[in-house]
């Protein structure tokens, strides 16, 4: 086993417990206002089935926010273990943010949480509803201050480098370095397709269990409608971060594009079979000059090949293909919940369609991972851009250590989320199943 590269494994390791961890602060983090969303509405129309709905979204976010949590433990101690160097080299920039993450966003979750999901019947409405948005700004803060220090790890500015150590300079230019507005909205936009999709696909779950009732058809119809209308965004967001990228990571963008040559006009490749030994695309099917078009808004602007840049770019094969799939499944979401929400607004959802939406509960994250290994792996080789290599920053962990609690990892998130999953659909399904009617008692 340690014949096997402990860099690479260690990355693997990262990988996988940041993969498992990701997926709940992105429902967690959308998930918090739609459950504001749900109370405003109840608390302004009277309307039950808007407090039946909340009552059964917020076992769902109390779930993730706990399993959230959970995972994210074993995130710091990663640091430690198998990435000393990062903190040696950044510590001055990295601690303080995730400090303030702690103390500004996951203490006043954790506080605010006990209220929201304990407190109704025992404070006033205000004060519950209060408690749910703070929930809500929490976790969109936690958010904030996490992609601050992720993206000053793709572009860092506002730190100057002394004896080996990075220094900050400007906490303005640390926290709003120069991709992190694009790098925050396309993330939060994510969120609430994952979210929506989540709504969508339980609530279209119960409705083929036959269970109607206006709190199903609030929930569906919410999480068709978010999603209709957040992918055109996300899709102009999207197009503004690659341009972002594009000036300051360019050998991810060749990777994404699977452009081996520097060339004026370049085209979009739409499949191939990238080769690293020959530095070439197999099967290549391509647009001619569409992707200069995208990139540069001009057909015959120049994109930076692969091969300009040394030994100094990313896997190309594995952002190439992540790329794909994060695109693909988000022309698939565009396509589903307008047709979806097509069809709710005539109060006419076909079953066929219903079943799409739940095969499609968790397509937000197909498409967010493939966007999140399109980010990471395309920073590689770098840890932090420029200033820090993965190399640089590893421990001295004998491969087999590695491996072994590899495993352990991998085993362990397996069943968390087969759990995860199937308690999700439990509660939908027991959410379905009317009360019982219990006979009437005759009186002497």
């Amino acid at each position: 086993m340690d014949s096997f590269d402990p860099v690479v494994l260690a990355r693997i390791q990262f990988a996988a417990n940041m993969t498992f961890h990701i997926l709940f602060p992105t429902i967690s983090i959308a998930m918090g206002w739609v459950l504001l969303f749900f109370k405003t509405r109840f608390t302004a129309t009277g309307q039950q089935h808007w407090m039946d709905a909340y009552q059964f979204w917020v076992k769902v976010f109390a779930l993730t926010f706990a399993l959230g949590v959970v995972s994210g433990i074993t995130m710091s101690f990663q640091f430690g273990t198998n990435w000393p160097g990062f903190m040696n080299t950044v510590g001055n920039v990295a601690g303080p943010l995730l400090a303030y993450e702690v103390l500004t966003a996951f203490f006043l979750e954790a506080t605010m949480l006990g209220i929201m999901l304990f407190g109704r019947g025992r404070v006033s409405e205000r004060v519950h509803t209060t408690a749910t948005f703070l929930v809500a700004f929490g976790t969109t803060m936690s958010a904030f201050w996490i992609l601050a220090l992720n993206s000053w790890m793709h572009t860092p500015t506002g730190f100057v480098m002394i004896d080996g150590k990075a220094h900050v300079t400007s906490w303005l230019e640390v926290i709003f370095n120069p991709s992190f507005p694009y790098r925050l909205t396309h993330m939060l936009i994510a969120s609430g397709l994952t979210v929506a999709f989540l709504l969508a696909g339980l609530s279209a779950y119960r409705w083929l269990k036959g269970d109607k009732g206006k709190a199903v058809q609030a929930s569906l119809r919410t999480g068709l409608f978010v999603a209709a209308a957040l992918i055109p965004l996300q899709i102009v967001v999207g197009d503004q971060h690659g341009l972002n990228t594009l000036h300051h990571q360019p050998a991810k963008i060749a990777a994404m594009e699977g452009i081996w040559e520097t060339q004026k006009g370049a085209p979009a490749v739409l499949f191939a079979m990238p080769d690293k030994a020959t530095q070439t695309n197999k099967f290549e099917v391509a647009i001619p000059k569409l992707a200069s078009l995208y990139l540069t808004h001009d057909w015959n602007g120049e994109i930076k090949g692969i091969k300009d840049f040394g030994d100094q770019h990313p896997p190309v094969a594995p952002v190439f293909w992540a790329f794909r799939i994060m695109v693909g499944v988000g022309l698939l979401m565009l396509a589903v919940s307008w047709l979806g929400s097509w069809q709710v607004r005539k109060d006419a959802l076909q079953p066929w369609l219903a079943r799409v939406l739940v095969a499609m509960t968790f397509a937000g994250w197909v498409a967010l991972i493939a966007g999140w290994y399109v980010t990471e792996i395309g920073r590689q080789p770098w840890l932090v851009q420029g200033v820090l290599t993965a190399a640089q920053a590893a421990s001295k962990v004998p491969a087999s250590n590695i491996a072994f609690t590899l495993v352990m990892y991998l085993s362990l998130y397996a069943v968390l989320l087969t759990s995860y999953v199937s308690v999700l659909f439990y509660l939908a399904r027991k959410a379905s199943v009317p009360a019982p009617v219990l006979p009437e008692v005759a009186h002497a």
